[in-house]
């Protein structure tokens, strides 16, 4: 059998990672006062495993909504001594000053911080404890690292006060005193969003050595410093920064540089325009460039590659960057979907176009690059977590990419994954959007069991959407039916579980206002199916409805809706639930309700269905006996009637329109003699489904002992001559 996409496992370092991230108290560490968690004296760890715990942690802090952060967690890696670290990956709030702070004395190499906008000048210097063996730093998007909080100077020796408040910096108070001074090793730096207060050629003077620099989004005041590094630097990013003659003029003259990006965003203002005298100027200067990226520029005139390949003296850059390199756009699949790995980490208005054009393809044309396209959108929405525009496009592609279409060349793990995305951006955003494309996308897995492995979250999420008294009507609608069907099929423990998150109140709820607006619509037909199948062998669930006023809403909807045969049939269904639970069954022997369910005995409604349920739950009763029957109207022996003349009027081959898990609730009022209609109910129930449906209720009917009940029907004195004729029809099928 072939693999299916994204089917590879994960490595055996990865699982023991997550696994010891989610136990450290019984793993690694154990707990001091106060809750502060330690290492263990036993413990050593090498950087490989340290890194990956770090970094596997900050994946799990953003992704998964169930992991608990550990407050203490960075004070683990304090001392190299147990505990090395040297790449170390970052991201976004959740980074604090003094988390930094506790692995002040490792040996960092790499130190990515990426959108850390709570770390203030704290943090600055925290990063001169590392400024001897530093050789990789991003500080991409982190606004407010150079903005002071206490104004202390920066050492790397000095005690922080444990009492700061962790909040983020003011923006008034710029940090003036750190430059990179001592930082002799550092080859790679991102200052991307780099403050316009801050003097980036006076921070930037004691670094002699670089050989990538990125200044996305940084106003420069002046260019001729970048000169310092001419033969030296191999990649120079200058997205979105202002171009001009000078500054064009200054890049030229790094002649080393193998890689340059001096795009933009197209919808940004700007007074420069290239020109093909420009971008030959650049092409012949730079003779060492493996690539170009002038994207976002209009261009003034014709700069196509052909253009200057004459004044190049030979095609060679151009031969080589087809071959070696990737080409981003929107002209086909693999330029889309170069584009989305290009620009998802550093560039999201971008890749958020790009994500945009993938949705046409999978919608309009056809994907052929699936796992690649899935594996790209689930690291944008993962990276991007709190980037509504992400999620909007990224859930809407994500929606087509795993339809029908492309269902039977994807893993389960990959289907996983999506799922868990999808669950994140429920999580974050209640915008109709996001909701509604989370909500479609899935519809597209097979449910209970593909949402099984989130069963508790996936239905926490969708009572969060129902729970507004307005909600939009597409969404109600798909969340309710998601509901419905995460209810079916399922065990009771789950069912119970969900009764206890109030699914039950949130159905009813949802009832209650169509009931209001005198609308008998999707809405309210899926919330009546749902409360069937929530209630099913579920007593808890059947007290709920019945203290939530249930029955008050049974009774509005069946005068309200006379004609609606689903409705009727789902409520009767739901009633029979609440009728197998012998301690509510007094809470509907009332002569109201009985008088209801013995008139709806003579319902037509879809099929046999709603009178064979208003026949169950009176079935039910009847098994208590005369002695509970305390009102004088109805009679109990004119119900009785009235039910045997209903089971005479059913055709014995009806098809049903019903799924019965266990026959148990039917064959306990097999063998009784206290009331003999309730058996002839309960076998031509058995007889119906069993011949109808062989292959799926013989089997069930034999494992649950029904064959023995069977034979007592017929030899009870009490059973009626007709009871025992279907009996007896039945032992052909089952023996």
């Amino acid at each position: 059998m072939a693999a299916k996409a994204g089917d590879n496992p994960d490595s055996l370092m990865t699982l023991a990672t997550v696994f010891c991230l989610r136990n450290l108290r019984k793993t690694m560490c154990y707990q001091e006062f106060r809750n502060k968690l330690c290492l263990r004296s036993d413990i050593f760890l090498p950087s490989e495993i340290c890194d990956k715990l770090v970094n596997t942690y900050m994946e799990l802090v953003h992704t998964d909504s169930n992991f608990e952060p550990e407050e203490s967690f960075f004070q683990l890696f304090s001392d190299p001594r147990s505990t090395r670290l040297t790449r170390v990956q970052l991201r976004e709030d959740f980074v604090r000053d003094r988390d930094l702070e506790a692995i002040k004395k490792q040996d960092l190499i790499e130190l990515h911080l990426t959108y850390c906008n709570s770390l203030s000048s704290r943090s600055l210097k925290t990063l001169t404890c590392f400024r001897e063996t530093l050789v990789s730093l991003c500080l991409f998007g982190c606004s407010h690292i150079f903005y002071k909080k206490g104004g202390a100077p920066l050492a790397c020796n000095e005690d922080t006060e444990d009492e700061e408040e962790e909040s983020p910096a003011s923006r008034q108070a710029l940090e003036t005193d750190f430059n990179f001074q001592g930082f002799n090793r550092l080859r790679l730096l991102n200052l991307g969003g780099l403050p316009d207060e801050v003097d980036v050629e006076t921070l930037l003077k004691p670094l002699k050595s670089l050989t990538s620099l990125d200044l996305s989004n940084v106003q420069l005041l002046g260019t001729a410093f970048l000169t310092q590094w001419k033969d030296r630097l191999a990649s120079l990013v200058l997205y979105n920064v202002d171009l001009t003659e000078e500054l064009v003029n200054t890049v030229v003259e790094i002649v080393n540089l193998r890689h340059l990006d001096i795009s933009r965003e197209s919808r940004r203002t700007a007074k420069f325009k290239m020109t093909r005298k420009i971008l030959t100027a650049i092409v012949q200067r730079l003779v060492n460039l493996v690539s170009l990226d002038i994207s976002g520029h209009i261009m003034l005139d014709n700069g196509t590659v052909p253009h200057f390949e004459e004044a190049m003296g030979r095609p060679r850059w151009v031969t080589k960057c087809h071959q070696q390199h990737k080409v981003t756009g929107s002209k086909n699949e693999d330029q889309v979907l170069n584009a989305i790995e290009a620009y998802t980490e550093f560039r999201p208005e971008l890749a958020h176009r790009a994500i945009n054009q993938l949705f046409d393809i999978a919608r309009i044309q056809h994907c052929s690059q699936l796992l690649r396209a899935l594996q790209l959108v689930i690291a944008a929405l993962k990276c991007h977590k709190y980037d509504k525009s992400i999620q909007v496009t990224g859930s809407a592609a994500l929606f087509y990419l795993t339809n029908t279409e492309y269902r039977s060349d994807q893993s389960v793990r990959l289907r996983r994954e999506v799922i868990q995305v999808v669950l994140n951006g429920m999580e974050q955003y209640q915008e109709v959007t996001v909701q509604r494309n989370c909500c479609l996308t899935l519809c597209n897995f097979s449910i209970p069991e593909e949402l099984e492995f989130q069963y508790s979250r996936v239905n926490q999420l969708l009572l969060k959407i129902l729970e507004p008294a307005r909600q939009d009507e597409s969404i109600q609608r798909i969340a309710v039916h998601l509901c419905n069907a995460l209810v079916c099929q399922v065990d009771n423990h789950h069912k119970e579980a969900v009764g206890k998150m109030g699914f039950v109140k949130t159905m009813l709820n949802l009832i209650q206002k169509k009931l209001q607006d005198r609308m008998c619509d999707q809405v309210m037909e899926f919330s009546w199916s749902a409360l069937w199948n929530i209630t099913d062998e579920t007593p808890d669930n059947c007290q709920m409805f019945l203290n939530c006023r249930g029955m008050s809403l049974f009774l509005d909807c069946l005068q309200e809706f006379p004609d609606k045969q689903e409705l009727h049939r789902n409520m009767l269904g739901l009633l029979g639930n609440v009728a197998e639970v012998k301690a509510l069954r007094p809470q509907l022997l009332t002569p109201q309700f009985i008088t209801v369910f013995s008139n709806l005995l003579d319902s037509k409604a879809d099929g046999i269905e709603v009178s064979y349920n208003a026949c169950g739950v009176l079935s039910h009763i009847m098994f208590d006996g005369p002695e509970v029957w305390s009102m004088e109207v109805p009679l109990r022996d004119t119900v009785m009637d009235k039910m045997w003349n209903a089971i005479q009027s059913w055709d014995v081959s009806s098809r049903r329109n019903i799924n019965y898990r266990s026959f148990e609730p039917i064959l306990r009022l097999l063998p009784q003699s206290i009331s003999p209609v309730s058996q002839h109910w309960a076998t031509w129930a058995l007889y119906n489904l069993v011949s109808v449906y062989p292959s799926k209720y013989c089997p069930l009917l034999i494992k649950e002992g029904g064959v023995s009940l069977l034979e007592k029907v017929l030899e009870l004195e009490s059973s009626q001559p007709e009871t025992k004729d279907m009996a007896r029809l039945l032992f052909p099928s089952v023996t």
